[in-house]
């Protein structure tokens, strides 16, 4: 099972009276977004099923793909890492496009077997893969950590 996280890009700051789950993507999000899409297509195995967050960041960040993907709650804005991780339950690949700080906890959780605030930056992907089980429970390797301003443009067109 490979399972990346993929954090929203940047989004513009929360305006008075807005709800924060209805921020949409900055110019630079957008280009953020774009550029880890393109490294995305070119490596997402076939299989790859995609959930996004209902937030609307998310979403945009999501739609860059160019691929179908579903809106899962269990990845909005204030959920636990253990929600969002029984959204993967029994899927071969998953790329889920999530929050802070949710998604550094699930990789605390994969890493170090403990809820912590690991930081994820805006835009970025954490990739990892199963490497079998150990006590009934899978164990995880990581695999990759990139950000879009790592990503050489011209190399994944």
């Amino acid at each position: 099972m490979d399972l990346i996280l993929w954090r929203h890009a940047e989004a513009e700051e929360i305006r008075e009276g807005q709800l924060d789950s209805d921020r949409v993507l900055t110019a630079k999000g957008r280009r953020q977004a774009t550029k880890m899409a393109l490294w995305l297509r070119a490596h997402l195995p076939a299989n790859t099923r995609v959930l996004a967050s209902p937030a609307r960041r998310t979403q945009e960040t999501a739609t860059h793909l160019g691929l179908p993907y579903a809106t899962d709650s269990r990845l909005a804005i204030g959920q636990s890492p253990d929600a969002a991780l029984l959204a993967v339950g029994g899927l071969e690949t998953c790329l889920l496009v999530g929050h802070q700080p949710m998604l550094g906890q699930i990789i605390g959780k994969l890493l170090a077997s403990e809820v912590a605030d690991w930081p994820v930056k805006k835009g970025a992907i954490w990739w990892f893969s199963s490497r079998g089980t150990e006590g009934g429970n899978l164990t995880f390797v990581l695999n990759t950590v990139l950000s879009a301003k790592d990503i050489e443009p011209r190399k994944f067109r």
